[in-house]
């Protein structure tokens, strides 16, 4: 039988990682979610939507990969 995958996508917007994307914040979020048996499968740069009003801003979108079972 086929492995099975789940997924997780996180909109990491440029304000939530203190006003700049700083690779020590994303290195913290990942060995964050690999403690938790994912891996990363993508990161792609977007306009991620805010909260509040129709613009977006900057930041990324990583994809999270894992066995399920």
């Amino acid at each position: 039988m086929a492995e099975r995958y789940e997924y997780k996508v996180l909109e990491l917007r440029e304000k939530m990682v203190g006003g700049k994307m700083s690779g020590d914040e994303l290195e913290e979020t990942l060995n964050r979610h690999a403690a938790e048996g994912w891996r990363l499968k993508a990161i792609t740069s977007a306009d991620v939507k805010g909260r509040l009003g129709p613009g977006g801003v900057a930041g990324l979108l990583v994809t999270l990969e894992r066995v399920t079972g």
